[in-house]
């Protein structure tokens, strides 16, 4: 007769690390801010090198909790999961985020699958209470908004 061990499992942990005071944060009011937070993190070595996406964490006020890195891919194209997306917002508490990701070529025109990728966050962040505001398109010394040429589809109520 074999001796039965308990079931084991996992534990899982959820931290948030604040290393600025949230009197401190930047604001974002603008795309032109979230520009400037996305570029002032992105490595300058490698904007016009692979694609990165990356995520702007905002509390109630529209402060920047943080800047999260989601993924890095190749010349053309990155992969942007929504669960790491919502997954990282939801565990540092973000009442909304801004997507980023660069295009390396320069060339600041949505795609189809970034529009598409971009109608999908905007919906399972309504779902979950944790609206997308803008999605920007950077490249080296520019940038693209959503919100601002009017691409962000909301849904009706």
């Amino acid at each position: 007769m074999t001796k039965q061990i308990p079931n084991q499992i996992s534990e899982i942990k959820l931290t948030y690390t604040r290393k600025v005071k949230a009197s401190d944060r930047p604001k974002v009011s603008s795309s032109q801010e979230a520009y400037t937070l996305f570029r002032e993190n992105w490595d300058d070595l490698t904007i016009n090198l692979y694609e990165e996406f990356k995520i702007l964490l905002l509390d109630r006020n529209n402060a920047c909790m943080g800047i999260v890195p989601i993924s890095k891919g190749g010349v053309s194209g990155t992969i942007a999961d929504g669960k790491l997306i919502f997954g990282s917002a939801l565990k540092a508490r973000a009442c909304s985020i801004i997507l980023g990701h660069n295009h390396p070529s320069g060339n600041l025109k949505a795609s189809e699958p970034d529009k598409c990728l971009t109608d999908k966050f905007v919906k399972g962040g309504l779902f979950i209470g944790i609206p997308v505001l803008d999605h920007i398109i950077l490249a080296d010394e520019d940038y693209l908004s959503f919100a601002d040429e009017n691409l962000m589809k909301y849904p009706s109520p």
